[in-house]
């Protein structure tokens, strides 16, 4: 059974609550560098990811620079994270097209980021969010677990489905605290195997 709009407020208000100082554990110091971080993010740790950008952006700290590299080039400093081909070869495109298209500045609104390659909809979401202070709301692994598991969406909810719920149940100036809350919430207490939620009644009290 889905919660209703009001328990559901509840439950993530509550998980904020434990964690109302929670900030992003990708390192990042631009647009430009929270992006490519956030690319690089994708079915890795954030750990792992902040240990090859120092090198990454000391190398190519700009779109400019990173646009005159090759792939193969790129896939040195970043060969330990999943899927390493791919991601430089998503990060090249991206920064070429930043700089073609853009000035090599990174753009501020859905469509522009969307269309950017290797861009999706969560990083697109984050980087709204946490780069220009936009209301949007990001489901990441831990997100779309926490809100099956306590029932915020249905079991077969897609990543769409639950950020649109999310959006829907929570004011917007709540939407990032509650993406920031989740993934510390997911990483520390709801695992995907033996979560521990029944730690904290809270989550499972309403009026």
């Amino acid at each position: 059974m889905v919660l209703s709009k009001k328990r559901a407020r509840k439950v993530i208000e509550e998980i904020i609550a434990l964690y109302p100082d929670a900030q992003p554990t990708l390192n990042f110091r631009n647009h430009f560098e929270l992006l490519i971080a956030v690319m690089l993010s994708a079915q890795t740790t954030d750990l792992a990811v902040n240990k090859v950008t120092p090198a990454l952006f000391a190398a190519y700290p700009t779109p400019q620079a990173m646009a005159k590299a090759t792939p193969k080039e790129l896939e040195k400093y970043i060969s330990k994270l999943g899927l390493y081909r791919n991601k430089a070869k998503f990060m090249q495109t991206c920064a070429q097209e930043l700089v073609e298209k853009y000035d090599g500045v990174v753009p501020h609104t859905r469509e522009e980021l969307e269309s950017l390659a290797g861009v999706g909809r969560k990083t697109t979401n984050v980087v709204l969010s946490i780069g220009f202070g936009i209301p949007a709301f990001a489901v990441d692994t831990h997100v779309g677990r926490i809100c099956k598991h306590h029932n915020i969406v249905k079991k077969s909810a897609t990543p769409l489905e639950t950020e649109k719920r999310v959006m829907e149940v929570l004011p917007p100036e709540e939407w990032l605290p509650a993406h920031q809350a989740m993934i510390l919430f997911g990483r520390q207490v709801c695992h995907p195997k033996n979560p521990e939620c029944h730690k904290f009644p809270q989550l499972y009290e309403f009026d």
